[in-house]
Order: structure tokens, then C-alpha cells, then sequence
């Protein structure tokens, strides 16, 4: 087989292309391999902070329950323990699970250059094997003819280095499939560190989603005791009045504190800045949809209405600053308006609660909350996902209130008549 100049040009110009092509590919797999490890590295630093500030808090309050468990009495201050200890637990779950789906994209990622240089390595192979057959055929005499079979000195010269460079170019394909081996094996060991850590993942989720269950059952039984004693209705009572004051106390706090930033966002203003714009809510929206307004929850019953009731148990006269709607325990939530989370917290006899902030003055409360999905100062639209419904000492519920300003407002003037049935 003979090789002329123009094929020569055309199979130098083809190594060339493909010893470009190599290089780039290498570099390529060399700044993304360690982009991957050190962004993995942060964000697993990360991740397990925050993994080992729950496993802390949780263990803080598995040793209050063990303290109360001592007592041969049951009691409210235990039934709280076990609530924010369980929404804990799912929060940590949550996290499990959400780590578990993005090391599973990493893990399919990191197949995935795996697949791409053992693909790569294959395709060097094969062109250097092709070389070393052609070599053996025909050796260096077939390099002599080629260069005596030239029809003038510009031929051979031309011959000569394209013979040349045909040798430098197989000897760096030998060293690209060294360079490659290289990279499968360490994307080898960052696959099996990813897989390695996909198991632990498993297992630790596995554990506390059975230490969730336990605590879930510990709970029932806690509560068929508590209600046994008429004692803790009326202490139940009395801390519900409590939060009561405690939460209208909250509100004022937030109005100041929002009073406090129109202010300040005016002077900037007076000065001929901008003032910082956070997704400020429409001005009015929430007002002009009285009797509109969505439901926070998509059925149920209203057991307790705003205002004045009688305690079917104590017999006393007791004031709710909101609705009561009886639901599945575990029921989505939704935020009945678009609005910025302004505050998340913890009261007895309310548990886990969270204040939007829909401007204009309105606010509304969403409290006995099993689960919470938002953030303090996140902005969500109408309908969004905030949490899911808990229980109180009467029940699985969701306790609901809206607010102008300092003043209380009777929810079923602002809810549309549809959504809920009434009992």
C-alpha cells in the first residue's frame, strides 16, 4: 500500500484533528473532575453541619422525654416535647432524602464521564492497534519504499515528515491512553466514595424513620392518657391563653418591625436613592378579596368558630381568635394569599406556627402544624405549599386566623362560602 502526498496531507490533517480534539477532551475532564470534587467537598461539608445540628437538637429532646418519662404521671410539657421533637425528626428526613436524590444525579453523572472516557480509551486503542498491525505487516522496508518510490525530492521530503509525525503521533496516543487510564481511575474511586455514601444515606434515613414511627406511637398512647385527666384540659386551657397573648404580642413586634423598615426605606427614598426592592407585595390585594379569599386547606370541618365559646368540658367561657378546621392529620396547607413569610415559631397549645405578611396590614396564622416547607422572609405566591396539618389536645386540626394590624379578624368574612363544610 502505497501513501502519496496528498493522502499524507489528508492523514497528517486527520491526526491533527484528532490530537486537537484529545487535548480539549483532557482538559475538559480535568477542570470538570475538580470542580466536581471541591464543589462536592463544600457541599458536603455543608450538608453534614447541618445533619449534625438536628441529630444534636433531637438528641437534646429525646433526653428531656427520657427525664419526663421518670415522672409516673403523664403531661402537656411532655406532649410538646414529643411534637417538636417529631418535626425534627421529619425535617431531618426531608434532608436525607433530598441529599439521597442529588447523590443520585451525581452518581449518574459521574457513570456517566466514566462511560465517556473508558469510550475514549477504547477509540485510542483501536487507532494505535491498527498502527502496530500495519507496522508488522510491512515494517521499516515499507517506510523505505515509501520514501524510494518518491518521484522527486520534494515527494520524499514531504514523505519523510509525514512518516515523521506519523510515529510522534502514535506515541502520544500511547501516553493520551495512559493519561485516560488515569482519569477512569479517578473517577473510579470518586464513584465508590458516591456509592459508599449512598448506602450510610440509606441506613441512617431507614433509622430515624423508625425512630419517627416509635415516637408516633409513644405520642397516641401519651395523649389516650393525658385526656383521661380533667386537670390538663383546664391547665391546657390556661397555656392556651397564655400563647394567646404571647402570638398578639408577636404581631405588634412585626408591625413595628415593618413600620420600622417603611421608615427607613423612605429616608432612602427623601435622599434620591432607590430603595431596595424585595418583591413587595401589591398594595390592597388582600382587601379587595374579602369574601375571596382561598381556603388554607382543600376540605374539612370547621369545629370552632371566631369568638366567644363555652367549654363543653370545664364550662367556662373562652375567646378563639380564629377558626378550627378538623382534617387528616398530615394534610397540605396552603397559604391562602400571596405573601412573605415574616415569621415561624413555637407556642403551646398552638405548636408550630408560621405568620404571613400579605401587606397593607393583613397578616394570617397558620398554626398546629405538623411540617413546615418555608423559610423566614420567603415570598410565595397564592396557594403555595407551606406545611402540613398536626394535632391539638381536641384532635387533628389546623388552626387559622387573619389579621389587620392589632385587630383580630372573623376568617369566614373573608373566606369565600365554598371549601369547607361546617358542622
Amino acid at each position: 500500500m502505497l501513501i502519496y502526498p496528498s493522502e499524507a496531507g489528508r492523514g497528517d490533517l486527520s491526526m491533527k484533528n484528532i490530537s486537537y480534539i484529545s487535548r480539549w477532551a483532557l482538559t475538559i475532564v480535568f477542570f470538570v473532575s475538580m470542580s466536581i470534587q471541591s464543589s462536592e467537598k463544600e457541599d458536603i461539608k455543608t450538608k453534614q453541619s447541618q445533619l449534625q445540628q438536628l441529630k444534636k437538637d433531637i438528641e437534646r429532646y429525646e433526653e428531656k422525654i427520657k427525664q419526663s418519662e421518670k415522672k409516673e404521671y403523664a403531661t402537656l410539657e411532655l406532649l410538646d416535647i414529643y411534637d417538636r421533637q417529631a418535626v425534627l425528626l421529619k425535617k431531618l428526613i426531608r434532608q436525607f432524602h433530598d441529599e439521597e436524590t442529588s447523590l443520585e444525579k451525581e452518581i449518574d453523572g459521574t457513570r456517566s464521564s466514566v462511560r465517556e472516557l473508558t469510550g475514549q480509551i477504547q477509540f485510542l486503542k483501536r487507532q494505535y492497534a491498527h498502527y502496530i498491525t500495519t507496522a508488522y505487516k510491512y515494517g521499516r522496508t515499507y517506510d523505505l519504499e515509501l520514501l524510494l518510490s518518491s518521484r522527486s525530492f520534494n515527494q520524499m521530503f514531504i514523505r519523510s515528515e509525514y512518516l515523521k509525525r506519523f510515529s510522534e503521533q502514535r506515541r502520544k496516543d500511547v501516553e493520551r491512553i495512559d493519561y485516560r487510564r488515569d482519569d477512569l481511575e479517578s473517577y473510579g474511586r470518586i464513584l465508590e466514595e458516591q456509592l459508599t455514601r449512598q448506602r450510610k444515606l440509606i441506613t441512617e434515613k431507614s433509622k430515624e424513620e423508625k425512630k419517627l414511627e416509635q415516637q408516633r406511637k409513644k405520642r397516641k398512647a401519651l395523649l389516650t392518657e393525658i385526656k383521661r385527666d380533667k386537670k390538663n384540659y383546664r391547665q391546657e386551657l390556661n397555656r392556651k391563653l397564655e400563647s394567646v397573648k404571647e402570638l398578639e404580642q408577636m404581631i405588634t413586634k412585626l408591625i413595628e418591625k415593618e413600620k420600622s423598615k417603611k421608615k427607613s426605606a423612605s429616608e432612602i427614598s427623601k435622599k434620591g436613592k432607590s430603595s431596595p426592592k424585595s418583591g413587595e407585595l401589591a398594595s390592597g390585594s388582600f382587601e379587595a378579596r374579602r369574601g375571596s379569599i382561598r381556603w388554607p386547606v382543600d376540605q374539612g370541618k370547621l369545629v370552632s368558630r371566631f369568638g366567644n365559646h363555652r367549654h363543653p368540658t370545664l364550662n367556662t367561657v373562652t375567646q378563639n381568635p380564629g377558626i378550627d378546621i378538623s382534617v387528616p392529620l398530615g394534610s397540605q396547607v396552603v397559604n391562602v394569599a400571596e405573601g412573605e413569610v415574616s415569621a415561624i415559631w413555637w407556642l403551646p397549645s398552638f405548636g408550630n406556627l408560621i405568620i404571613l405578611n400579605h401587606n397593607s396590614g393583613f397578616r394570617t396564622v397558620y398554626a398546629h402544624l405538623s411540617e413546615i416547607s418555608v423559610s423566614e422572609g420567603e415570598q410565595l405566591p397564592e396557594g403555595g405549599l407551606i406545611g402540613k396539618s398536626g394535632e391539638s389536645l381536641s384532635g387533628p386540626m389546623l388552626h387559622f386566623e387573619i389579621w389587620k394590624d392589632r385587630e383580630k379578624q372573623n376568617p369566614e368574612q373573608w373566606l369565600r362560602p365554598r371549601g369547607v363544610t361546617s358542622r
